[in-house]
């Protein structure tokens, strides 16, 4: 998700208009107007090689927007230097959404080159439009102008208001030697984090991070998982020029492998193998990132000073609905404090189930907990996660999780096989809303392939915009996901927690989607960052709802509905373990905070494996493991954009579960809650967070829904 004091402004952000150019560059298809439906995204026309031609194009075209503004003889008004700032530089981000979207995808060379290249030139850019000094005073003179306020509506002054705020907050209030100094800060900021955010994605690949095994290996390991192991093995030796060897099988530390490897393998010693190639990625060695967070972390700490903060973390939490580092800490600690019991227990129970099997000697480890805790649930609850994987095949789930935005919102999905792709996986729907009036376009692209980057994630290629009659510019939103694909004619079946994904980042799309905002700043995503992970967890809850899953998890040979007393059985086993889950982000969080309130400069000298312990301390589980840390490969916080952010998953944990609750009280296909709730998609960044929700729900929400959903109270 977007925050402020990206790579690019959030002006930049926006969409694509014919203004663009004249075709001075030939056959580039992101320097000219659209000629597909809906203006889509001419995939099958764009080259690799075109990718740098169109963002420097697009940043000379926004400079020329930008002095049209700034070179205006007339006074500044809210159109003229306001409005037409957030209508600036559309053809550039159609030109870096693409690049930045497909270079996640796709994992191509030509791409990720490209990307480093360009990444120093947009950021210089960027910088540029904040610390633009004519710029600036036009901004400033439109903001200070109360008579013209009083005859703006409350979108535009939201936008003003945020205008403002965003130039403040970005160095524009700056002078002479501390401008500079600004300039140079976020310069070398975009260039660590490329290169973290690089060496994150090589070591994900890195032939030393992959275990090849035997058949003898693979005790208590699935079928299915054994196959996409068969797979991959197949795929690698060809790819590497290999004679393909049938006795091998590999597993990677890409999630569709590593997790349920560690979930089901019997055997410990390998499991441990396949934590440590994890857990010590980018530690050492040619990617590593151990100095590099460092230095991010030290420039950041420098270019808060320059700011007037005492550390990043105040810097950064401006414009957010935790406002400071002490209430972010506030939500954390609340957290801890009723966590830290059920989370013992939780451990004593599985490592005494442990024992009674291996001996009471044994010591419960890291690459213990998901294999113990899986078979716990199996005895205790009856529960394994692939007893509900023949429930969720792939094309039944994709089905039945757009159907949730029908039975919501009353929202349709039309599959289009003739807009082009940029990858044969990838499937396009348009959306259409209850009226029948069409919506955008959802990209869905489900399968792993090498190169890829890991997890999943919602992003868009365009947001959507009204022009000043109200005509509404599509969004086009795409979902990425990293399901296995199917092996030979086998259905390809989901586990919850991919289904929970897949959830998750539907939730992001139809925040996009459902926008009905005017300006590009204020529209779909661009919310708070604490705000923004609302809408994805909230989708989450409908996991363990029978109502819903009628709709579509029927077995995919039998056709039977999934039995109740099986969801019950998933309720029972997630509540078990919610305290560890809860404890694991908190870390994350800890860790987080922990490196953005530094008053001080980390010194050389200092061991990142011991920063981090001392900083994840208060909420540690296990015993730490030598060469085995989260910090080099944090690309949330060092390149991903949730620096002093990742609170934000719990803040908005505590939002989701109150928000379910409203739900659950007034009945969750309820149209009446749901029509509050749509409210909140379609308003994106136009209204201030904490006043939608409480006109949502009529209260500010609290950790009480939080702890009954997980089982703590």
């Amino acid at each position: 998700m977007k925050m402020k004091k990206l790579l690019l402004s959030a002006f930049i952000f926006i969409t694509i208009m014919n203004v663009a150019c004249n075709n001075k560059k030939g056959h580039n298809a992101l320097l000219q107007p659209s000629q597909l439906p809906y203006q889509a995204v001419p995939f099958d026309q764009i080259a690799a090689s075109d990718m740098e031609e169109a963002v420097m194009e697009g940043i000379k075209i926004q400079n020329e927007e930008i002095n049209v503004i700034t070179d205006n003889p007339e006074p500044p008004t809210f159109q003229n230097t306001i409005a037409a700032l957030d209508r600036s530089g559309e053809v550039l981000n159609l030109a870096v959404l693409t690049l930045s979207n497909l270079e996640s995808a796709l994992g191509d060379t030509i791409l990720m080159n490209t990307l480093a290249k360009v990444t120093p030139e947009l950021s210089h850019h960027s910088t540029d439009i904040m610390l633009n000094e004519k710029l600036w005073q036009r901004v400033k003179t439109v903001y200070e102008d109360t008579g013209a306020r009083a005859n703006l509506n409350p979108e535009q002054i939201r936008l003003l208001d945020e205008t403002y705020r965003n130039f403040a907050e970005n160095g524009a209030n700056l002078e002479g030697e501390a401008r500079e100094k600004y300039r140079a800060l976020n310069s070398k900021l975009s260039d660590l984090s490329v290169k973290f955010s690089q060496n994150v994605t090589n070591d994900m690949s890195n032939p030393k991070r992959r275990l090849w095994l035997k058949e003898d290996d693979l005790s208590g390991v699935p079928q299915s998982i054994r196959d996409a192991a068969r797979s991959e093995a197949k795929a690698t030796l060809e790819a590497e020029g290999k004679e393909d060897d049938e006795t091998l099988f590999l597993f990677t530390v890409f999630a569709p492998s590593y997790t349920p490897f560690m979930k089901y393998a019997d055997n410990r010693e390998l499991r441990k193998q396949l934590y440590e190639l994890y857990n010590s990625r980018n530690n050492g060695e040619e990617y590593d990132n151990t100095k590099i967070l460092k230095d991010i972390a030290n420039t950041r700490l420098e270019l808060a000073k320059v700011m007037g903060k005492n550390n990043f973390a105040e810097y950064q939490l401006q414009g957010t609905m935790a406002g400071t580092p002490e209430h972010v800490m506030n939500l954390l600690e609340q957290l801890r404090i009723n966590y830290s019991e059920p989370v013992k227990k939780e451990l004593k129970e599985i490592e005494d189930y442990a024992n009674s099997s291996q001996g009471n000697d044994f010591k419960l480890m890291p690459w213990d907990y998901s294999y113990w805790a899986d078979k716990l649930k199996n005895d205790k609850y009856a529960f394994n996660d692939e007893d509900m994987k023949p429930y969720f095949e792939l094309n039944n789930t994709i089905e039945g999780v757009l159907g949730l935005a029908t039975r919501l919102y009353g929202y349709t999905f039309k599959e289009n096989k003739e807009l082009p792709v940029y990858h044969p996986d990838v499937k396009v729907f348009e959306v259409y809303d209850n009226d029948g009036e069409i919506l955008g376009i959802l990209y869905a692209d489900f399968y792993y392939r090498p190169g890829k980057s890991p997890g999943a994630w919602m992003t868009e290629f365009r947001g959507e915009t009204k022009d000043d009659e109200g005509n509404r510019k599509l969004p086009l939103i795409s979902i990425v996901t990293n399901f296995s694909k199917p092996v030979g004619d086998d259905p390809v079946l989901l586990t919850p927690y991919e289904v929970e994904t897949f959830l998750h980042e539907f939730g992001h799309a139809l925040h996009g989607l459902s926008s009905q905002a005017t300006y590009a700043s204020l529209s779909g995503t661009n919310v708070y960052h604490d705000f923004v992970e609302l809408f994805s967890q909230f989708n989450e809850n409908f996991l363990t709802e029978k109502e819903y899953l009628d709709g579509f998890a029927k077995h995919y040979s039998t056709g039977e509905k999934m039995p109740e007393e099986l969801i019950d059985r998933f309720i029972s086993s997630n509540q078990f373990g919610a305290a560890y889950a809860c404890m694991r982000q908190l870390g994350f969080g800890y860790l987080d905070m922990a490196y953005h309130t530094i008053n001080e400069p980390i010194s050389k000298e200092t061991s990142v494996d011991d920063f981090e312990e001392n900083a994840q301390n208060p909420v540690r589980v296990f015993d730490v493991v030598e060469n085995c840390v989260t910090s080099p490969s944090f690309g949330h916080i060092f390149s991903g954009g949730y620096a002093a952010g990742y609170y934000g998953y719990k803040w908005a944990e505590v939002l989701d579960a109150d928000a379910f609750a409203a739900f659950k009280e007034e009945g969750i296909f309820n149209p009446e809650p749901a029509k509050r709730f749509k409210k909140m998609l379609q308003s994106g960044g136009t209204v201030d967070p904490t006043e939608l929700y409480r006109e949502f729900r009529g209260k500010d929400a609290s950790v009480e829904a939080l702890l009954h959903r997980d089982g703590i109270k």
